[in-house]
């Protein structure tokens, strides 16, 4: 009992990766939810595209509507990618990595589960749990099976999922703000500078080589030792500069018996370069506001090293390796490795042309970026403490105290 909740396990209130309730037929549509499809920052997980039901039923995980759908995979279930299925068909079908929980109707609302299994708690015991080697780490179904979970009435139920509903949205308004901000800074260089593909300014055409030197890189480890594991140094993961934002969180541990090289370390300032990840996100760049002291380069991130650092504006080399027109030239020119990883040269990235303003129209546009940064930074820790805010919302709900 919690705080005078009843508590079940949850195999014993919900059923886990279930069959279909109905079987289409061959020709019928189905919803279709790739991994990419559930944000770890949304309650809901809503198709958007539709598959006939031959093309998907083998090979793929089935799911019903209003389902849970929970990633197992590393780094999807510790971020979070847990929502529930609201489908535009009565089935659907999605990436083999997740698990799918369906709730007794007259036991256990999905909502309240989402929220429950949302929780930081939960993913960091479910973390603890996975198994499988290095970068295909999974979190069994026996966890989710076993895990013990409170199950008041459901009238109980809605009113407590209502008010996270509404806790959560309120934090949804402020990411969307924070994605305004991040999209203000885009809209900014374009009409300053104008599309690098047809640049209508007329500004200079040069190799990127012209103003980069080279790129410099760190080395790559497999460590033993778990994510949060004390050592003098870490190195960063690939998924730092997802989303062209530094995360120095995204990182693991170093064997303390390395030395690195000063040069492997990631400074203030920095500007850097995921030369190897899937399709969509190689080439993603991060700016280097602040880090801590101790972050290493991994073989996979590069540093942007200026020819002359006194002619180049990194804010600008930033917002142009966003554009379309770059992405595109990075990702004809990126080469396949295995799967769907892809891999690019720094021979391949000096070689692309595109367009360099004189110094002081880059400056004039770093300092523009630079107040954007700082509002962003004020939001940020003021979203922080609405997480924080909900973090013990959450808590507090399935102790029996809200």
């Amino acid at each position: 009992m919690i705080r005078g909740l009843p508590v079940a396990r949850l195999q014993d209130v919900a059923d886990l990766n279930p069959s279909l309730p109905v079987i289409p037929l061959d020709h019928e549509e189905v919803s279709f939810l790739p991994m990419s499809a559930v944000d770890a920052s949304l309650i809901d997980a809503v198709d958007a595209e539709t598959r006939l039901y031959r093309e998907v039923r083998k090979g793929y995980t089935p799911f019903a509507t209003d389902d849970v759908l929970v990633a197992k995979i590393t780094p999807c279930f510790e971020n979070g990618k847990i929502a529930q299925a609201k489908l535009t068909r009565l089935v659907g079908f999605g990436s083999t990595e997740f698990h799918v929980v369906r709730p007794h109707v007259t036991q256990l609302d999905p909502r309240f589960l989402v929220h429950f299994l949302r929780q930081q708690r939960i993913r960091k015991e479910g973390e603890r749990r996975m198994t499988g080697s290095a970068g295909q780490r999974r979190v069994p179904a026996h966890f989710l099976a076993n895990l013990s979970i409170p199950v008041p009435s459901l009238p109980e139920q809605w009113r407590i999922a209502n008010i996270l509903d509404k806790a959560d949205a309120l934090r949804a308004k402020r990411r969307a703000a924070l994605a305004q901000l991040d999209a203000l800074t885009q809209s900014l260089f374009l009409d300053m500078f104008g599309d690098p593909a047809t640049n209508p300014k007329g500004w200079p055409i040069c190799p990127i080589s012209e103003y980069v030197q080279e790129f410099q890189g760190g080395k790559s480890f497999e460590t033993e030792a778990g994510e949060n594991a004390p050592t003098r140094n870490r190195i960063l993961k690939v998924s730092a500069v997802t989303g062209n934002k530094y995360r120095p969180d995204q990182s693991k541990p170093v064997p303390d018996s390395y030395r690195p090289h000063q040069e492997h370390f990631v400074r203030n300032g920095d500007l850097l370069f995921s030369r190897a990840n899937t399709a969509e996100l190689v080439g993603d760049v991060a700016l280097v506001d602040k880090t801590p002291p101790n972050i290493l380069l991994p073989d996979k991130l590069w540093r942007f090293v200026w020819c002359d650092p006194t002619q180049i504006e990194p804010a600008y080399v930033w917002s142009l390796f966003q554009s379309e027109h770059l992405r595109q030239e990075i990702g004809r020119r990126a080469t396949g490795t295995s799967g769907s990883m892809k891999n690019i040269s720094q021979e391949k990235v000096l070689g692309i042309r595109s367009m360099l303003p004189p110094i002081e129209h880059q400056r004039k546009f770093g300092a523009h970026v630079e107040k954007i940064r700082q509002i962003s930074s004020t939001a940020k820790r003021n979203a922080r403490v609405l997480d924080a805010l909900f973090a013990s919302l959450q808590h507090r709900a399935f102790r029996g105290e809200l």
